[in-house]
């Protein structure tokens, strides 16, 4: 690493390993898949690295960019509620202070690629390429630098491209993987910045497309750890911070359908035709996993037209709007197939129902309170008689085991504080330990097998290694709210005072300040069908 004299050296280099964790990494270290990760957890202090409540992706990452939990930057999720629809997010619901503006403030530049909910990014002294909710070939900071760094570097894909071989997927992902570290380097050439901050996605989306395949995980962390050897070689940081959002384990335990218990506790109505929560892609599920190609299947034009709109992205929310586009407006309300029927044969009517999970990854209950939802059930006068009585039914749920459900079932002001909570889940559900997992499911039983066998957990890991960094400092404690003020105290720039975390005892604490308030960019829509579509592609929708 690099003399922390030299100013024109990297200081820091943030390097996210997204659901990396210990339990992971040990057994790739063992089967010398990630000699470079290995060494910079040994040679420095590593430890445990708490995510927040949700643990997932779309709202962990920008926590830890900002310092901030969600009720003060607005991401609850992949997605952002507005009445009944909804819009994946992007870097215009984040409304907090990302670490890199704060630098930049200060005068220090920085190289940001791949983090996620960053499109579309704002001006700062540096440059950036947006991760995971962007849309291929995204707006980028400086304007036209992602055509330089495709002349420079090779085709650049935001999203690993699809293909049936399995083996050509992997290929697919070390692809992607080798992409992102030759952009970092080539950005840090141009820009020579103080602040590097390198993601990888990869290393979560694995676990979700191949859970439990070996191979593919080794091959992942084994490319992801080249690039990271290439990276420390040629940007010679003086500094490596490892961070993960969070954590990733096998799901031992049961799905609960938490829509399902609602209707049947007389929270939750439901409704037929298309016209509430449909999943299209059980249109034909049932015939095709008992063997039916689909030339044998014989699909009308109804059904062809519903996996049109399942394979350019329509979701569910925007029903009444793409139907017309796939001509199955005037379809919907008239007899339809009974495959159709099967495709959307029972969804929890929101506008009708007293409290639903929209989302799973929110691992929350929204109750449709009157004067805030559209068609709000719930008296503002009956709120907190209404929370209360479902956290107390929530609580009491036992799995077919006889154990708790949830280790917590709590109002979201447990968990959240700031001038966005309301845009959050009214009601946070907690799984035991992880080990169970939550699905917004309705008209099937309330427990059954996991669909997914991994799934996220809370803890992810740090490591800290460099000159300017007390490497005999203990880590236990440290959240993901701890990384933007340990960024600025590192820059000797003054901790933003509504930052909820502290600065990691690798280095002296900073100064705090108090800064001026935030003006975020107008929340525009990302409505990009391919974003949506993979984010279904990996179960998040």
């Amino acid at each position: 690493m690099g003399d922390s004299t030299d100013e024109t050296d990297l200081r820091l280099l943030v390097v996210g390993v997204d659901a990396g964790c210990r339990s992971v990494l040990e057994s790739l270290f063992e089967a010398g898949e990630a000699p470079t990760l290995e060494r910079l957890i040994d040679a420095g202090t590593s430890g445990p690295l708490e995510s927040q409540i949700p643990p997932w992706t779309g709202s962990a990452w920008p926590s830890l960019f900002t310092g901030k939990n969600p009720g003060k930057h607005g991401v609850y999720d992949f997605l952002s509620f507005n009445g009944y629809d909804w819009d994946v997010v992007n870097a215009t619901h984040v409304r907090a202070r990302p670490v890199w503006e704060l630098l930049s403030e200060h005068g220090l530049s920085s190289v940001v690629v791949n983090v996620p909910v960053t499109h579309p990014p704002r001006a700062f002294d540096g440059a950036l390429i947006p991760g995971m909710t962007a849309p291929e070939d995204p707006t980028c900071h400086p304007a036209g630098i992602l055509e330089d760094v495709k002349l420079a570097c090779g085709d650049y894909h935001v999203y690993p491209q699809s293909t049936d071989a399995p083996e050509a997927s992997i290929e697919g992902y070390e692809r992607t993987i080798d992409r992102r570290g030759e952009a970092f380097r080539y950005l840090c050439r141009r820009f020579d910045p103080e602040f590097g901050f390198l993601q990888f996605q990869q290393t979560d989306t694995v676990f979700h497309e191949r859970p439990g395949d070996k191979a593919a995980i080794e091959a992942v962390y084994n490319a992801v750890d080249h690039q990271l050897a290439e990276t420390i070689d040629d940007a010679d940081p003086t500094n490596v911070l490892v961070v993960s959002d969070h954590g990733i384990g096998t799901v031992t335990g049961h799905e609960f359908r938490v829509n399902e218990f609602l209707r049947e506790e007389g929270f939750v109505e439901t409704r037929s035709g298309g016209q509430g929560m449909p999943d299209w892609s059980k249109a034909w599920q049932n015939d095709l996993l008992e063997g039916e190609t689909t030339g044998d299947h014989g699909r009308s034009p109804l059904e062809q037209a519903m996996t049109v709109a399942a394979e350019v992205g329509i979701t569910t929310q925007r029903v009444a709007a793409t139907l017309e586009t796939v001509g199955l407006k005037e379809a919907i309300g008239r007899r339809i197939p009974d495959d159709a029927i099967r495709a959307a044969s029972e969804q929890v009517d929101f506008p009708e129902s007293t409290a639903y999970v929209r989302s799973k990854s929110e691992l929350g209950v929204r109750i449709n309170l009157e004067g805030r939802e559209p068609n709000g059930q719930v008296p503002e006068s009956a709120y907190e008689e209404t929370r209360a009585d479902l956290i107390d039914r929530l609580s009491a749920v036992e799995t077919p085991d006889g154990e708790p459900m949830f280790e917590a079932v709590e109002p979201r002001e447990t968990y959240f504080e700031g001038p966005h909570v309301e845009m959050g889940p009214d009601i946070l559900t907690v799984p035991t330990d992880f080990e169970n997992a939550i699905v917004a499911d309705v008209g099937t039983a309330q427990f059954g097998e996991p669909m997914e066998p991994w799934n996220h957990t809370q803890t992810g890991v740090v490591a800290a290694t460099g000159a300017d960094f007390d490497e005999t400092a203990s880590l236990e404690g440290a959240t993901i709210f701890d990384v933007a003020p340990t960024i600025c105290a590192l820059f000797d720039v003054p901790i933003d005072a509504e930052m909820d975390g502290e600065t990691l005892p690798v280095i002296d604490g900073g100064t705090e300040a108090t800064y001026p308030s935030y003006e975020p960019d107008p929340i525009t829509p990302t409505d990009d069908a391919a974003v949506e579509d993979r984010l279904s592609d990996l179960g998040y929708l």
